[in-house]
């Protein structure tokens, strides 16, 4: 890893804002978009670039902010990679959001973030905080094939329990959905039963399948080649260059996401999971000096 002062820590507009405390990941997941060339990283995608000045850049951004809001992470290198657990700045960011009196919708793949439970927890209660998990596998074994440095299905799934206990709301990001892979009607019922047992508010899928970009699908392909004999090969022949890659089972899929969530009142759009995890509820009144 190699550290960098930033010049800037929270993208966005109109009341959603998003950071990335880190660039790059060592979670080695096959499938990883952000490994994609349009994202323009400078340096091997596993040499994590550490905004060691994130703490101080939050701090002041928040600061100048009139009006509460959700804060996001994760959306593009995981908060709680490897690195995390000696340098802490995810720590020290959840600190200041706390302190400060915005949300938080933080997502991941790693249990290192139930460390920080406490912190998340005293979110939940003086704003709002939500938990993302991504679930895409629910056999172990294939899980560490597609997931090789990250804790598998079933342990995030007690990351999700333990959240439930705590009263803080979950999603979970069932994507992507490989194509000839992971896209069974059994391994998606797998994974949504769990969701319905640990109480998730919401499960985010864009249509059962998977994107490739230039430099995610020499990458994705390279591990077929390694892991899957005669895969990538299928894949050329379905898919040729396109970037949007549908699971052929795609319908039947989706037929099984909808039906469980109706069934148990979870959010089961895109739209309706990131409606209800940019919204931060005016419930909290700020004390003023005249309150003292």
């Amino acid at each position: 890893m190699h550290f960098v002062d930033a010049k800037g820590i929270l993208t966005g507009s109109n009341g959603h804002f998003g950071m990335n405390i880190y660039r790059g990941c060592t979670h080695g997941c096959i499938y990883c978009d952000s490994r994609s060339k349009c994202y323009q990283f400078k340096h091997p995608f596993e040499d994590i670039e550490v905004k060691q000045n994130a703490p101080e850049l939050l701090e002041a951004a928040l600061k100048s902010k009139r009006k509460k809001c959700m804060i996001g992470t994760g959306a593009m290198s995981d908060p709680y990679m490897h690195c995390e657990e000696d340098l802490r700045l995810t720590r020290r960011c959840l600190e200041i959001i706390l302190k400060n009196g915005f949300g938080l919708a933080i997502q991941t793949k790693s249990d290192m973030i139930l460390r920080d439970i406490d912190l998340l927890d005293e979110i939940n209660r003086s704003a709002k905080c939500v938990v993302q998990m991504t679930l895409t596998t629910y056999d172990d074994d294939l899980c560490r094939i597609l997931e090789p440095n990250v804790c598998n299905t079933k342990r995030r799934i007690e990351v999700l329990e333990k959240m439930k206990e705590k009263g803080i709301p979950t999603v979970v990001w069932l994507t992507p959905i490989l194509p000839f892979i992971n896209d069974t009607a059994e391994n998606v019922t797998a994974i949504l039963n769990e969701c319905v047992r640990v109480g998730v508010k919401g499960i985010i899928d864009f249509g059962m399948g998977l994107t490739l970009r230039e430099g995610d699908r020499e990458y994705y392909y390279a591990a077929l080649d390694k892991h899957f004999s005669g895969m990538k090969e299928r894949y050329i022949k379905q898919y040729g260059n396109a970037y949007e890659l549908p699971s052929p089972n795609a319908k039947e899929l989706m037929g099984i996401l909808r039906r469980i969530c109706k069934d148990n009142g979870i959010l089961s759009t895109p739209d309706e999971c990131f409606g209800f995890m940019q919204e931060l509820p005016d419930k909290y009144r700020q004390m003023s000096i005249f309150d003292i």
